[in-house]
């Protein structure tokens, strides 16, 4: 597809930089601070308060007007913007998609055009396994990707996106990020492959379609289903699926030629946006109290090259921070909305939802948390996170897990680490 900013066609005001930006982040874009021009952002610097007084921005204004007097404004036109290449896991022509165009296109409003992110769907430069290592070699300076698709490559990141029957609600994953030290793992696990994590990014639960009715635990024996592997994928394994990894875009061709019996991806709206309404014509859910068993919250994340990212200034690197964060909200709002309306478009299609019992989800359960125990096993980084939201889930504030629930597959003998 063509970029819009290389086109030179004017890209659309997403929202005034004060709804986004505030304190000393709002007062280094309004003055044009170029302070700190190497050099990374930490979680405490991006975060700390510094209100900007009104005296001080219209000082800023009068600097400015001095500046114009004396002609410098000549060199700051003749700068350069730092232009990067942004690959999505979104397919074109999705609601994903969608938001994730206006997301570079704020940046580039936020930044007063001193940053441009150059938008690529799924597949745009590189195939979307194979995003992981062109952004670690510089191929793509940065993507927007699902946050459990690196297993192989980092065994943390089962843990940096929801996995079954833990911990299933938004707001709990923001907590974790940014109150509870998840922020602090992904970066570390990103830095030792030569990327930055900038944050994570909500969107959605993820729907499994099936080209047959799945009623029970037990109907997903023999069954091949497109899982994003990892953690997830073993999961089901222990319910006798045959599991397949495949990116997004190519879920509908393989359930059109029966290269599948059903597929997990995403929710109903990019769901409906690829097609999958009209080769598979049931949608399997959990019951109303856990309506998705297996990725409850899908997030995505954005993660930069970090030769890229230690070359910005640090003004440009706190509005990454911070557009990130917006976006990651936006996203999931507009999502959530263009849902209500895919449901409707489902049921006209036919297509019939099917809800799993509380029974089917206790016989999941049995198997999702010993395989929780053997992942965090995997490294240091992966017990650690998972050491974090285990506590988290343990906690009076979210309950989910006593005691009496870690316990190996054989409902006696007591999981450790």
């Amino acid at each position: 597809m063509q970029d819009r900013f290389l086109t030179g066609e004017a890209l659309p005001p997403i929202m005034p930089a004060s709804s986004y930006l505030t304190g000393r982040l709002a007062h280094r874009v309004l003055s044009g601070s170029q302070e700190g021009t190497t050099g990374m952002t930490t979680d405490a610097e991006a975060s700390a308060p510094n209100p900007t007084s009104r005296r001080g921005l219209f000082k800023a204004a009068a600097v400015s007007g001095a500046t114009v007097a004396l002609g410098f404004p000549a060199v700051v036109r003749a700068q350069t913007p730092v232009k990067w290449r942004i690959q999505t896991a979104w397919p074109a022509g999705t609601a994903g998609y969608t938001q994730f165009q206006k997301y570079c296109a704020s940046v580039k409003e936020i930044s007063e055009g001193k940053l441009l992110f150059q938008p690529f769907p799924e597949n745009g430069v590189v195939g979307t396994f194979e995003m992981f290592d062109a952004v670690k070699g510089g191929v793509l300076d940065a993507k927007h990707c699902f946050s459990n698709y690196w297993p192989g490559q980092m065994p943390v990141s089962a843990f940096l996106s929801s996995y079954p029957l833990a911990l299933d609600r938004p707001d709990q994953w923001e907590t974790w990020y940014y109150e509870l030290g998840g922020l602090q793992i992904a970066r570390k696990a990103y830095r030792a492959h030569n990327m930055f994590f900038v944050g994570p990014i909500q969107h959605d639960l993820n729907l499994i379609h099936s080209k047959v009715p799945i009623r029970s635990f037990e109907e997903f024996k023999g069954k091949k289903i497109r899982f994003p592997g990892g953690m997830i994928s073993e999961i089901f394994s222990y319910a006798g699926v045959s599991t397949v990894i495949l990116p997004g875009g190519e879920v509908y061709q393989a359930l059109d030629r029966g290269l599948l019996d059903a597929s997990d991806y995403t929710g109903p709206a990019v769901n409906y946006n690829l097609h999958f309404g009209d080769v598979a014509k049931y949608i399997i859910m959990g019951p109303p109290s856990t309506p998705c068993l297996h990725q409850p919250v899908d997030l995505m994340d954005l993660t930069v090259n970090m030769a890229k990212w230690t070359a910005l200034s640090k003004h440009l690197q706190e509005i990454v921070i911070a557009v990130t964060r917006q976006h990651s909200w936006d996203q999931y709002a507009y999502i959530q909305k263009e849902n209500i309306a895919a449901w409707d478009k489902f049921k006209a299609q036919g297509v019939q939802v099917i809800r799993l019992s509380e029974d089917d989800i206790q016989k999941f359960r049995r198997h999702a948390i010993p395989m929780w125990f053997k992942w965090a096993k995997k490294d240091p980084l992966a017990k650690e996170a998972f050491v974090s939201q285990l506590a988290f889930m343990k906690s009076i504030n979210v309950g989910y897990v006593p005691d009496s629930m870690l316990v190996d597959i054989d409902g006696k003998t007591k999981l450790t680490l």
